[in-house]
């Protein structure tokens, strides 16, 4: 999927929602307790109640991982129901990889030759060789963490050195591997102010943006300091959406808060492109 059809299903659902599933099982409804695919019945009901609203979904692979194999079995039967549904809809892999070549060519075997994932998210820290297989397939991206919204992010990502910060370095060196085509970029919202000095250096980029809703990002902050010209931005939601509620009627509250999302997001991209 190309940067332009992201752009129309944006305009499309006037939204550019992306929803995390992170599924707990901890933290799913009782009334799913006694199922045998407890998991992969929560995904598909959050998915049927919130995708006329959303553009994007997020699996975070720790999530399913923890489960073992029918974690797993379950990830792999949520990517394909989402692709079923709608093959529009634009799939990351919240896996965070990133190592030695051939181990990240296995790694993206994985995502994108076994499973029907569009995206998946790496980090940069080991350089040129540790991202590329992920760019060689052809319609697939690789999502690069830039700036993240954890306090450990301090740690490294705002280190400067003569005059550059380092989340500036990783901006400005990755863009060179890859296109606007195949590479975005994770910025998180609960720091969104630093979207400007992003923008300087990304400007055509798209960016996936978490930290919206529970960890108290401002969606409006994102949109006005992220937004260019053809949107580009993928906001994430997670908790605030998939557990917004705890009752059987779950998945109907996650689709009011979607649809809440949407219709906010609609209003900026009426601002902008004035649809």
């Amino acid at each position: 999927m190309h940067s332009k059809e992201i752009f129309q299903q944006i305009l499309k659902k006037k939204s550019f929602l992306c929803v995390g599933l992170d599924p707990e099982i901890s933290k799913l409804p009782p009334s799913l307790g006694g199922l045998e695919e407890p998991i992969f019945e929560f995904n598909r009901r959050i998915i049927d109640a919130t995708h006329k609203y959303t553009v994007a979904y997020k699996p975070n692979f720790a999530f399913y991982e923890s489960y073992g194999v029918r974690g797993m079995a379950a990830l792999d039967k949520t990517v394909r129901y989402i692709n079923k549904l709608d093959t529009n809809i634009f799939i990351i892999a919240d896996a965070k990889r990133g190592d030695i070549g051939n181990t990240s060519k296995m790694y993206a075997r994985a995502v994108f030759g076994e499973m029907p994932f569009d995206a998946v998210t790496v980090a940069p820290y080991m350089g040129e060789d540790s991202i590329t297989p992920f760019l060689s397939y052809p319609g697939k991206w690789a999502v690069i963490l830039a700036l993240t919204s954890n306090k450990g992010a301090d740690d490294f990502q705002y280190h400067t050195d003569k005059g550059q910060r380092l989340f500036e370095r990783v901006l400005t060196i990755t863009q060179r591997w890859g296109t606007t085509d195949n590479i975005m970029y994770v910025v998180g919202a609960t720091r969104a102010e630093m979207l400007v000095d992003i923008r300087k250096i990304v400007p055509h980029h798209f960016l996936l943006v978490p930290g919206v809703g529970a960890q108290g990002g401002s969606l409006e902050e994102v949109a006005r300091y992220g937004m260019n010209s053809h949107c580009g931005l993928l906001v994430n939601s997670s908790r605030g959406i998939i557990y917004a509620d705890s009752t059987e009627n779950f998945a109907e509250v996650a689709g009011e808060k979607a649809r809440e999302m949407q219709e906010e997001m609609a209003g900026y991209l009426a601002e902008k492109f004035k649809i």
